[in-house]
């Protein structure tokens, strides 16, 4: 039987193509460790991994089965930078630390594409990424970012796309022009999660699945970190829920609210050559981002739909079919073999959250659509300041991230009205 996860909606076409997804056992009992990790995704995972490997005594928990995240259920998209473009960036922060921003989302695109690569992993890599205006009159702000990036910040990596172009490598006519990146790509998410939980439990790295934990506290120098069936002591302890943060730790819960966003995955569609030739990725303009790409296989994977709430829809292939129609109208009796969704992790900002929450505990999260390559590189940045120091993730701890106004009873309200402002204005 397929595992229907508990925490997110929709089996997903990733769980259908992973055949070997080891299960790891429940925390039964207390334990001590050097570190102690919550979070069982891209970035705890990385982070037990480097830690284990240096000699580090390392245990993992999470809630439910690894993947069952973001991590695992996401749009596979890399992306180049932050979140946020370098020229918003620079307003805000200076030329200086948005370029080593921008730098740090290189180095962790290049650690993502090492890391596969040195442990044999097959994350079904395709190069490419386009970013196209579902507006008209945009053609000078894409312009300028092509000629901002290559000539201020070294990235030699991307062109302008005309209207024809875009139609011509889209498939479609709905965009009026665009970049091309051929300095990233997409990959299958969840083979990298499966195939990281591989090697950081080679490494020695204690890991656990189903056990949720319950408190995080400091006792007699000590963090504890509850679960029903046992407390963990630790020294230090890393906090790496993103969306799925709950009530555990108040200060990251504030700072990181949970998005539901929702994908489906299409039959392979060997009669339509025509949709994305070149097999790169697609991301929009809108606010309401929607993003999509080819697999592998040749089935279009493709999420828009986003809610924020907690709330999942009755029917998810019924939103993404009416989406993909209005770009392919050619797809609108498309089979949708798997829909599902999940929630991703937002800042107010739109940039990552890292803090000392209290001492000796880290949280890190809130990548804000841009999680495959950064919360692998900030969970191999904690490992690093843990061991040595490191100055990357002293970039990440000076941003200022505050809380989402409202508190804990009208927070939610406040940013479904805010956003769904936003949705509306991607329809004008």
């Amino acid at each position: 039987m397929t595992w229907q996860s508990p925490i997110a909606p929709g089996v997903s076409w990733y769980q259908s193509t992973v055949t070997d997804r080891p299960e790891y056992p429940a925390l039964d009992g207390s334990a001590s460790a050097d570190v102690v990790i919550v979070g069982g995704g891209f970035t705890g995972l990385q982070a037990a991994y480097n830690l284990a490997k240096a000699g580090t005594r390392v245990v993992l928990i999470d809630a439910v089965r690894f993947g069952d995240g973001a991590s695992g259920r996401n749009g596979g998209q890399m992306g180049t930078g932050q979140r946020t473009e370098v020229e918003e960036l620079e307003k805000t922060l200076g030329f200086e630390r948005a370029k080593a921003l921008f730098d740090l989302a290189e180095n962790a695109k290049k650690h993502l594409l090492g890391f596969a690569e040195t442990h044999g992993i097959d994350i079904e890599y395709l190069p490419g990424q386009l970013n196209v205006a579902h507006k008209a009159g945009w053609e000078k702000d894409y312009r300028d970012h092509v000629e901002i990036t290559a000539t201020r910040y070294g990235y030699k990596h991307m062109s302008f796309m005309d209207q024809a172009e875009t139609s011509e490598r889209l498939g479609s006519k709905r965009y009026f022009c665009g970049t091309r990146d051929t300095g990233t790509g997409h990959i299958h998410p969840l083979k990298l999660l499966v195939g990281l939980a591989r090697v950081a439990a080679a490494a020695g790295a204690s890991l656990h699945e189903m056990t949720p934990a319950r408190s995080v506290t400091r006792e007699g120098g000590k963090i504890v970190v509850k679960t029903d069936r046992g407390d963990i002591r630790a020294d230090r302890a890393l906090i790496a829920c993103n969306g799925y943060i709950g009530n555990l730790e108040p200060v990251n819960a504030a700072r990181v609210m949970p998005i539901r966003s929702f994908i489906g995955a299409t039959v392979p569609l060997a009669n339509h050559p025509e949709i994305i030739p070149g097999n790169e990725a697609i991301a929009d303009s809108r606010f309401v981002v929607r993003y999509f790409r080819k697999s592998r296989d040749g089935r279009l994977l493709f999420g828009g739909r986003e809610a924020y709430t907690a709330d999942n829809p009755r029917d998810i292939t019924q939103h993404i079919r009416r989406q993909i129609a209005e770009l392919y109208p050619q797809l609108k009796d498309v089979e949708i073999s798997h829909a599902w969704g999940g929630s991703v992790g937002i800042t107010m900002p739109r940039q990552p959250f890292a803090r000392e929450v209290m001492p000796g505990v880290t949280a890190i999260g809130g990548y804000s659509g841009h999680g495959v390559m950064l919360s692998n590189y900030c969970g191999k940045l904690f490992a690093d300041d843990v061991l040595s120091g490191s100055g990357e993730l002293d970039l990440l701890k000076t941003l200022k991230i505050p809380a989402f106004p409202g508190g804990s009873h009208l927070r939610k309200p406040l940013l479904f009205l805010a956003l769904s402002w936003y949705a509306l204005r991607d329809r004008f």
